[in-house]
């Protein structure tokens, strides 16, 4: 008898080819690992952001719900504060915006319950406080550019400008 050829020995062509089996199972196991963790990622990650996008407007439903407790005898008094961001191209990060928005909401809360007929000075000083302002988010800086501030029927609406900042 042949050595190769002993009954019960594996070939090495059929070595081979249950190798190449082997190969392309764990090659599709890789890309079906990948493609799942693309699609878990994109799907948490579009979640986390509405998740974010709701705690925010959580938080400024809250406020104006105190300020209207304290002031819905007053007429004259700002009980809401909008903060509106100008459109971008190319548009920011969208969860960046939304977290420098939040701060410089927090920042404007001082004028909450202020009478609108004496915004005025209020309104300078913080222009003046907040232009060019820069705020750290997810380790970017951001510099906002106060563009129009305008109180009606209550409402102070600041519509500002959000840059990527970089230092010179």
């Amino acid at each position: 008898m042949n050595e190769r050829n002993l009954p019960g020995m594996p070939t090495l062509k059929g070595f081979k080819r249950f190798m190449q089996l082997v190969a392309v199972f764990l090659l599709g196991m890789v890309a079906g690992s990948i493609t799942f963790n693309i699609v878990y990622q994109t799907s948490y990650n579009k979640l986390w952001v509405e998740n974010k996008d709701l705690q925010i407007q959580l938080y400024q439903a809250e406020e104006d719900n105190k300020t209207l407790k304290k002031y819905h005898k007053r007429s004259t008094v700002i009980k809401e504060i909008q903060v509106r961001v100008e459109d971008r191209d190319p548009p920011l990060d969208s969860l960046a915006v939304k977290e420098v928005v939040q701060q410089l909401h927090e920042e404007l809360e001082v004028l909450r319950g202020r009478s609108i007929f004496e915004i005025d000075s209020d309104a300078k000083m913080a222009r003046t406080l907040l232009n060019r302002k820069i705020y750290a988010v997810r380790d970017k800086e951001y510099a906002i550019q106060v563009k129009t501030m305008l109180v009606s029927e209550g409402v102070l609406q600041v519509w500002v400008d959000i840059r990527p900042y970089v230092r010179s």
